[in-house]
């Protein structure tokens, strides 16, 4: 089920170009979206928080899918506003070998800026960007917290890019 988001401070949909952003991975690395433009497709995953059982689900169906989404041609990123050393942690337990980004401070700006801040939770929702080598948003999907993504869709999207 999609849903709208609580924030209304950005709105990016399909056609659109995606807003640059930088932020630290898991191992304090920044990490700029526009440096994959003209090279790689994007698979941009936000998620409420580490260490839950859906998002830890989601993004371990990433990590054992990883040739699809992290290759020569495709980078996947997931954005949540968890700390770079909780998804740290969180990443060396669970083996995710993809970035993990921290949108801790300020709190949940990058969400902001693509609409899919949830104000009263105070965390991204569940939504997928995929974003062609020219930087344009190909695919968005906006789920309920409660609502694991499809990621067969990302496959279908990613192979007609």
């Amino acid at each position: 089920m999609s849903v709208e988001t609580s924030s209304v401070e950005g709105h990016v949909g399909e056609g659109q170009e995606a807003p640059d952003f930088e932020l630290v991975d898991q191992n304090r690395q920044p990490v700029r979206l526009s440096s994959y433009r003209d090279r790689k497709n994007v698979v941009l995953i936000f998620y409420p928080f580490s260490f839950t059982p859906k998002c830890q689900g989601e993004l371990c169906r990433v990590r054992d899918e990883l040739p699809t989404f992290a290759n020569d041609d495709v980078q996947t990123i997931a954005v949540s506003v968890d700390t770079a050393a909780a998804h740290r942690v969180w990443a060396d337990q669970q083996g995710f070998n993809f970035p993990l980004l921290a949108d801790f401070w300020p709190h949940g700006a990058v969400a902001k800026r693509y609409g899919v801040f949830d104000d009263k939770r105070g965390a991204a929702l569940r939504a997928t960007f995929i974003i062609d080598k020219a930087g344009i948003v190909r695919y968005k999907v906006v789920n309920a917290l409660s609502d694991a993504r499809d990621q067969a869709e990302y496959v279908k999207v990613l192979a007609s890019l």
